[in-house]
């Protein structure tokens, strides 16, 4: 059972670019002696395909591109690839998610997706009707049960039981030769792991070898890591590739394990931020970007990441010094864009800050200044840089990390500013613990004393963070258990936590969400990111 995985980076939307990468994996894995050749999920529309799905040509042009490619099948090899379906019942939903099995000069085959997520990030259910029966497929001679990422997902592996229906016992109940999976699986810290845990354990239970083939590349806000897996009853397992295209044959019959090292924590963070930091700018199709340098550690680490993923040559580091800016500030800053080899742009906002408080002198007179004023800088900073991407045609990023944007700590229109938020699902804490592992693997590309200072935003002589936040380490602490695991005030002030602390960071998340609806989008990598995925309304009075 030689079954080739096509481990492939498609965008969504482009049915032209996708057929050409599933014709392409596919024409080299038929020539490596593939049987099989298993796409992940959706490849032909690209995942998540939302609500382009409803325009009124999308799904017919699938079809359409779905037939071209089945004219391109050999004799090695059948292709199995996902695509959309219509759903042509007088009732249901108008869409299934669908895989076909193409074979040359045999009728083209469809199944579809029985279990449907709708949690997290997912929200299947708007646009897919499920199937309801699930039986093998003959391909190449043999049986196979064909699966599609969610329905191998059994009540064990998720934390609650949600289906009634267990698509993988009734496959089981034929005894196929294995059990196949176009997944489309996106990343978050920890998860590769307990992919690979599950899918053995299930192999062995049903005693049947497992062929799991993932997507890989950044889709908006999701980040889909690879690392497709092939395993076998006895315990023998292969992994494909980590936030990298793959295109490999493995002979399931022949299956011994291949599992390298495992990777740290960080590696995987950086390579997923990377990827989704890349694939965000292209496919969005921008070849460059610009950010404001600070000094501080949140700007640094995006920075080194923007370097990355696109090169030095495509990315640009402003300086906007106020009067308040201390001199190491700068200094680190031109440390950083010496070490990582980016061009710079020095913009005094003084000026235009005297000016605005000129401007409204009239309108403030006899009040004292507050963070209205501290606000003026934020915000001059956020025109400089739009102005900047506007005229150039670069992609802003901006620099917040998940703690700031969780309590507010941050001003609307000014560091807010920006296209992509690429550090806002990582902690403050993380983000030390990230720039760390950078400088272990690099060098010392951030600089020290951007690591070792107290991180301030320097609004206001002498400001840092800790004026306004708890110690991040607690901060941090009472968020994951709040936002990530919705625990109420009073279970996290019971783990140990100061209660005045909890309630002040409750009270916080809750009043700032109008802020982070207005945010650029960001990379989603923990358990649950703001943004895709988390729904509250602004409008609400409930305490927890």
């Amino acid at each position: 059972m030689k079954i080739g995985f096509a481990q492939i980076n498609t965008t969504v939307g482009d049915l032209a670019g996708n057929s050409e990468k599933i014709l392409s994996a596919y024409r080299k894995l038929s020539r490596l002696g593939a049987e099989i050749v298993l796409t992940p999920e959706l490849a032909l529309t690209g995942y998540p395909p939302q609500d382009l799905l409803f325009k009124s040509q999308f799904v017919p042009r699938n079809l359409e591109a779905l037939n071209k490619i089945a004219d391109e099948v050999d004799e090695a090899a059948a292709l199995v690839v996902g695509f959309v379906s219509s759903q042509p019942g007088p009732a249901g939903r108008p869409f299934r998610n669908s895989a076909a099995i193409i074979e040359k000069g045999k009728p083209m085959r469809w199944v579809h997706k029985s279990l449907l997520p709708t949690y997290d990030v997912f929200d299947e259910a708007r646009y897919f009707e499920p199937a309801t029966e699930n039986l093998p497929v003959e391909i190449a001679g043999r049986l196979y049960g064909i699966t599609i990422c969610e329905d191998i997902w059994t009540p064990e592996h998720l934390p609650r039981p949600l289906y009634s229906h267990d698509p993988l016992t009734q496959l089981a109940a034929h005894h196929p030769a294995a059990i196949l999976n176009l997944s489309a699986s996106p990343f978050q810290l920890g998860k590769p792991v307990i992919r690979q845990t599950m899918i053995a354990a299930l192999s062995k239970k049903l005693g049947l070898p497992f062929a799991y083939c993932n997507a890989v590349g950044g889709n908006d806000q999701l980040v889909f890591d690879g690392n497709s897996l092939a395993v076998n009853p006895q315990g023998a397992i292969w992994q494909g590739a980590s936030f990298l295209e793959q295109e490999t044959v493995i002979d399931l019959n022949d299956l011994t394990s291949s599992l390298s090292e495992p990777r740290e924590s960080m590696e995987d963070l950086h390579d997923a931020l990377t990827l989704g930091l890349r694939d965000y700018l292209q496919k969005c199709g921008f070849g460059r970007c610009v950010l404001g340098l600070s000094g501080g550690i949140d700007s640094a680490l995006t920075a080194a990441l923007a370097v990355h993923a696109i090169g030095a040559e495509n990315v640009t580091g402003v300086l906007m010094p106020s009067q308040y800016s201390s001199p190491h500030s700068i200094q680190d800053a031109l440390e950083l864009a010496e070490n990582l080899g980016i061009s710079t742009l020095t913009i005094p906002i003084q000026p235009a800050f005297e000016a605005m408080k000129a401007q409204m002198q009239d309108a403030f007179h006899g009040l004292p200044e507050d963070a209205t004023e501290e606000n003026f800088q934020a915000r001059l900073r956020g025109m400089t840089l739009m102005a900047l991407s506007n005229k150039f045609g670069s992609l802003l990023l901006t620099t917040g990390n998940k703690s700031e944007l969780a309590v507010g700590y941050c001003t609307l229109y000014g560091d807010m500013c920006g296209g992509l938020a690429v550090i806002s699902d990582v902690p403050k804490t993380m983000v030390y613990e990230l720039c760390d592992w950078i400088n272990s693997q690099e060098g010392p590309i951030i600089p020290p004393n951007t690591i070792l200072k107290p991180p301030s935003a320097e609004l206001r002589p002498d400001q840092k963070d800790q004026d306004t936040l708890p110690p991040y380490e607690i901060l941090d602490g009472i968020l994951k258990l709040s936002v990530e695991d919705n625990l109420s005030r009073r279970e996290i002030k019971e783990q140990g936590f100061d209660a005045d602390i909890v309630d002040w960071v409750v009270r916080k998340v809750d009043f700032n969400e109008y802020k982070r609806e207005q945010a650029a989008p960001g990379l989603k990598v923990t358990g649950r990111a703001f943004g895709m995925g988390r729904r509250m309304p602004l409008a609400q009075k409930f305490s927890n």
